[in-house]
């Protein structure tokens, strides 16, 4: 079972009553799969689970309200692919290893399920148009997990506390332009092996960067 199995059951998409908002964020996950932001269509979303446009515009203001809550699930299920990530960090590892493998983790999710869902990954960087994260509520769900990946790098003694600052730019900056080269730029059409092996060396080489100085 994939981390993403929970939003793709049939039985989430079907109308309930009384859970009209639930169905439309379930069946707007269905269709920006394949189709990412473009497919949220409102009157398509509303046909396909039964009720007419005007019935979604008591839970939406309007198409972006809706497309901005189901992104809001998109973050959730990139968040799941990096927490399985975390998962497959060995216990018995020491603590600065265990925070390296830590954040190389939340990076080589962050890519893995880009390439492996773009439709959702498209979803899941879109932002309000109110601030930068964090600036009205919490932070997304992935960049939290990167936030607490470097603190606990600086806690076990990987990471000077100098150079924290700002350091999660840094990661999410290289790391999300890797992804975005293989999804959209030159490198989509290169073989998986070969992806893997080049974003490995993106991931260690800014960690790699970051912690210089520090304790091993």
């Amino acid at each position: 079972m994939t981390p993403y199995t929970r939003v793709v059951d049939p039985s989430r998409v079907s109308y309930h009553h009384g859970d009209l908002r639930a169905a439309l964020i379930a069946e707007g996950l269905r269709v920006a799969r394949t189709g990412g932001a473009a497919a949220l269509g409102m009157r398509d979303l509303t046909r396909a689970v039964g009720v007419s446009p005007n019935a979604a515009y008591r839970h939406f203001a309007d198409r972006r309200a809706l497309v901005l809550a189901v992104a809001l699930e998109a973050q959730d299920l990139l968040a799941d692919a990096m927490r399985a990530r975390i998962a497959g960090i060995s216990p018995d590892l020491p603590p600065v290893a265990s925070a390296l493998g830590r954040l190389r983790a939340v990076g080589l999710g962050y890519i893995h399920f880009a390439r492996a869902e773009r439709g959702w990954f498209e979803l899941a960087i879109l932002t309000r148009d109110d601030g930068p994260p964090g600036a009205n509520g919490p932070f997304p769900a992935p960049f939290q997990l990167l936030l607490d990946a470097l603190d606990a790098l600086v806690a076990a003694g990987g990471l000077p506390a100098a150079r924290r600052p700002h350091a999660e730019w840094a990661c999410w900056s290289t790391v999300h332009g890797f992804a975005d080269l293989t999804t959209r730029g030159p490198m989509r059409h290169h073989d998986t092996a070969t992806v893997d092996a080049l974003a490995s060396y993106v991931v260690d080489t800014v960690i790699e960067g970051l912690t210089s100085g520090g304790t091993t």
